[in-house]
């Protein structure tokens, strides 16, 4: 009799039961028809995950307001009750298929690929180019305007009402976007961030924005309804980005979210695999060193479909689940496949040769079993 996958033994995070440790990552899927409102597609989409046995599934990121947090056209937003009828509808369908679901809330600040008149922590061009694939706009992103106390008040009214909306369409809960480069990690980053008043200079301050927002969603919402937050230290545009003081940092960084009511960590990766993401120079986990600060469960991803390297993650304490992008992508039933003892299939680059859509993706699908 072979032991049970570690990735498959049953979980919970704050008062939410999973049924185990799997969780699909937030993917950026551009398939609205221009309105924000998804489609009966990406109910298809999302539903399948569940059927295939992932414990959790995170959203792909939904822009917070209609103004200024819009990072892509074609994204869905939760702004409006068009937009929370079409969420509601997904909601319903995991839950159905005996899924769990959290929505991701997004602000794209200066990386915006929709907007030209954009806002930031400060008046500071990003690093490199605009993303391939995700809008007809290149070259390099707009220089951002500095927000002013009165738009950073109103990007903490949008993430709240947006979550309040998440409530109220039925998810298990939702997640602050606090990665990759984005808005709040545009104000936890020194060279993005120049300012001189409480949300600027040291590591306390700059955190302090996505510690906010945090403490007053969870103030508007019930209190079984689940807020984590996805961190990082790269970025879409700067890959390679490490936080500079390392665990002194992390210490910092965790502490406030602990401090700010979080019910979970989500430690992200650049697509490089879990330690090119997940450690400091000096080779520390930054994971791991959330679980031991916040106390809180942690989300680690980065190459974690390979069912090994998923086993090290959770044996050697650095997470307490494990998730999927590509590797969902390319198997949206992998833990009943590790459940049955069968192969997965690696991700295949070219799914994203004809868009980076659901409807893209169910093309390609079709087009590889033909």
């Amino acid at each position: 009799m072979h032991e049970k996958s570690p990735v498959l033994e049953n979980t919970a995070v704050s008062q939410l039961q999973l049924k185990n440790r799997t969780v699909v990552a937030p993917m950026t899927r551009v398939s609205t028809n221009g309105d924000g409102v998804p489609t009966t597609e990406m109910e298809r989409y999302y539903r399948r995950y569940a059927e295939g046995g992932f414990g959790l599934i995170i959203t792909e990121g939904v822009y917070t307001d209609r103004r200024f947090a819009q990072a892509y056209p074609n994204q869905s937003g939760l702004t409006n009750e068009s937009q929370q009828q079409g969420w509601q509808r997904i909601a319903t369908a995991t839950h159905e298929a005996g899924g769990r679901i959290v929505l991701q809330l997004m602000h794209a600040g200066a990386l915006s690929q929709h907007l030209t008149n954009t806002r930031s922590a400060s008046a500071i061009q990003p690093m490199r180019e605009m993303l391939a694939g995700y809008s007809t706009k290149q070259g390099r992103f707009p220089l951002p305007h500095a927000m002013n106390q009165a738009e950073i008040d109103e990007v903490i009214a949008g993430f709240v009402e947006t979550a309040t909306r998440a409530e109220q369409a039925g998810f298990d809960g939702v997640e602050v976007h606090g990665a990759n480069g984005y808005l709040l990690d545009q104000f936890m980053t020194s060279y993005t961030n120049d300012r001189e008043d409480q949300y600027g200079g040291s590591v306390e301050n700059q955190c302090r924005l996505s510690a906010e927002i945090i403490t007053a969603i969870k103030a508007a919402v019930s209190s079984d309804f689940m807020v984590g937050i996805r961190v990082s230290q790269g970025k879409v545009n700067d890959f390679d980005y490490l936080w500079p003081n390392g665990s002194s940092d992390g210490e910092i960084i965790f502490t406030a979210i602990k401090n700010a009511g979080a019910d979970y960590i989500h430690f992200a990766s650049e697509g490089k695999g879990f330690d090119h993401g997940c450690l400091t120079r000096d080779g520390q986990s930054l994971s791991k060193l959330a679980r031991e600060v916040s106390g809180l469960p942690v989300i680690a991803n980065g190459g974690l479909d390979k069912l090994s390297e998923a086993h090290r993650i959770l044996e050697e304490g650095h997470a307490d689940l494990i998730a999927l992008g590509t590797g969902a992508l390319a198997n949206p039933d992998w833990p009943a496949r590790i459940e049955a003892k069968q192969a997965t299939r690696s991700f295949d680059p070219a799914m994203f040769a004809m868009g980076v859509t659901v409807k893209a993706q169910f093309e390609w699908e079709a087009t590889v079993r033909s």
